[in-house]
This record gives structure tokens, C-alpha cells and sequence, in this order.
């Protein structure tokens, strides 16, 4: 790698050298006599040789000189100088000798470049290093992006599935809530029908004749636990003081309580008789009533 940017420096200089040296023999040849004129030309390049040379010595040793590094840029100037100069005065092929006359100038911008790179230079080693850092890092951007997305999709999938779920049991609710009220309004209808007593009077008058029983609908509601009945060992009452018992807690209230409050309060009280003939006595009670 360091050949690509010190191939072109010693190239342009060795170039730019031996254009100085030949403008200054064809220029001075013929005012002074030729070796003087090749003292003078060797003294330019030389002067630029040298500088050069000590500031790579001081590249090469980590250090910089700020005035070895302005000589040689002057003596670069002076090359390049000599070069227009003689391209002006030419009388033919002024413009090629213009054209050649940056490559000094060149040269020297050349062995700065070359300069830079070698304070910024990595060995091998460590480009190699910072090649698998960077590797890493892409693979662990990579595999971030692919946690992320996999995590989105998962996330989407659930709530997907939650959304639908919860829109069915929205659904079913909302069916068995109009099923439910249905059946509410039409149990409060019956119960309110001013001929449902009637109807179910009829019924009965058939099957029980001379009883009127009083008709009551179930009432959807909070119901009251009835106590536990503790049976002694005496003997069963018998089916009139069992129709006496009936009648006294029918009419403990005013107006007249229903069946449903009479059993309750019956058992609460301590009695104990069977749901066939705590009705049939209350059937008995209530026709005697009539």
C-alpha cells in the first residue's frame, strides 16, 4: 500500500529534476559557460534533494520541521519559477514548456500527501482488528433487527388472537343478555295478566274441585335461605293442627300471607311437615276461606 503514494512522488520529482536541469543548461548555456550553467541547475535540484531527504528522515522518526519543510518548498518555487520563466522567454513551444512547468510543484504535493498517509497508516494487524469490529457490529445490528421484528410479530399474532377471542365473548354475552331479557319481559307479562289467575283457576278447578287456590308466578330475584329444620322424636301433627297452624300464620299478617311466606315462616318456627302435606293443608285452609 505505501508504494501507491510514493511510486507517483519519486516519479514527478526525478521528472521534475531533469526538466530543471535541462532549461537551465539551454537557458544559462548561452550566457555563461555550460558546466557553470550545470552547477547552478545540480544546486537547485540539490537543494531540493536534500531538504527532501531530511524531511523524510524526520517523517520516519515520528518529528516534523516546519523550516526544513518551507525550504523545501522553496526550492520547489524555484524550480517551478525557472520552468515558466523559461516557457515566456521560449521563442518556440512556449505553450509545452508551460504545460510542464506545475511539476515541481507537483512533486512536492505529492511527498505531502505521501506524509499524510504515513501518520495515518494502520499495520495489518489492526486493520484487520478494526475490520472484525466493525463485522461484529453489523452482526449484532442484524440480529437486533431480526429480535425486534420476530417480537413484533409475535406481539401482532397475540393481540390478533386476544381481539377475536374478546369479540366473541362480546358476542355470546350480548346474545344471552337479549335471551335473558326476553325471557324476563315475557315472566313479567304473565305474571301481571290480569287472566293468568283465571287461566290457571280453570286448570285446577278441574283437577281439585271446590278449591280455589290463589295462583302466584315465580319471581326471579334474591331468595332468603330457609333454616335447617331440627326434627325431634315426638310424633307428627296431625292434619288438624297441622290446617291450625296453617290458618294462624296465614293470617299473623294483613293482608293475608302467600304460600310461599307461610312455609318459610313455618319452618323458621321449629315445625316439621312434609312439602305434600304442608300444601294440601294450605289447599284445605284456603277453601274453608273461601
Amino acid at each position: 500500500m505505501k508504494t501507491k503514494t510514493v511510486l507517483p512522488a519519486v516519479a514527478m520529482t526525478a521528472v521534475s529534476m531533469v526538466l530543471t536541469l535541462a532549461v537551465v543548461l539551454m537557458w544559462l548555456g548561452t550566457a555563461v559557460p555550460w558546466p557553470v550553467a550545470l552547477v547552478v541547475g545540480l544546486g537547485i535540484d540539490g537543494g531540493w534533494l536534500a531538504t527532501l531527504a531530511y524531511e523524510r528522515r524526520l517523517a520516519a522518526q515520528g518529528d516534523h520541521s516546519a523550516v526544513v519543510t518551507g525550504v523545501g518548498w522553496f526550492f520547489g518555487l524555484i524550480a517551478a519559477g525557472v520552468l515558466v520563466v523559461h516557457a515566456l522567454t521560449a521563442e518556440t513551444s512556449a505553450g509545452a514548456w508551460l504545460a510542464v512547468a506545475w511539476l515541481p510543484v507537483a512533486a512536492k504535493a505529492l511527498w505531502l500527501v505521501h506524509g499524510l498517509w504515513e501518520r495515518t497508516a494502520l499495520t495489518p494487524t489492526a486493520l484487520n482488528a478494526i475490520r472484525g469490529i466493525q463485522q461484529e457490529a453489523r452482526d449484532e445490528a442484524a440480529v437486533a433487527r431480526a429480535r425486534l421484528r420476530a417480537d413484533a410479530g409475535a406481539e401482532e399474532t397475540r393481540l390478533t388472537a386476544v381481539t377475536g377471542a374478546g369479540a366473541r365473548v362480546a358476542r355470546v354475552q350480548a346474545r344471552t343478555a337479549r335471551t335473558l331479557a326476553q325471557a324476563w319481559s315475557t315472566l313479567e307479562t304473565a305474571r301481571q295478566g290480569e287472566d293468568t289467575g283465571r287461566a290457571l283457576t280453570s286448570v285446577t278447578s278441574r283437577v281439585t274441585p271446590g278449591v280455589t287456590p290463589s295462583w302466584e308466578l315465580p319471581v326471579w330475584g334474591p331468595t332468603e335461605p330457609v333454616a335447617a329444620l331440627t326434627l325431634e322424636g315426638g310424633p307428627a301433627l296431625t292434619d288438624v293442627a297441622l290446617d291450625a297452624l296453617v290458618e294462624e300464620i296465614r293470617h299473623s299478617e294483613t293482608p293475608a300471607l302467600s304460600y310461599r311466606e307461610m312455609a318459610t315462616r313455618f319452618r323458621a318456627a321449629g315445625h316439621s311437615a312434609s312439602e305434600v302435606r304442608l300444601r294440601a293443608a294450605w289447599k284445605r285452609v284456603v277453601g274453608m276461606s273461601a
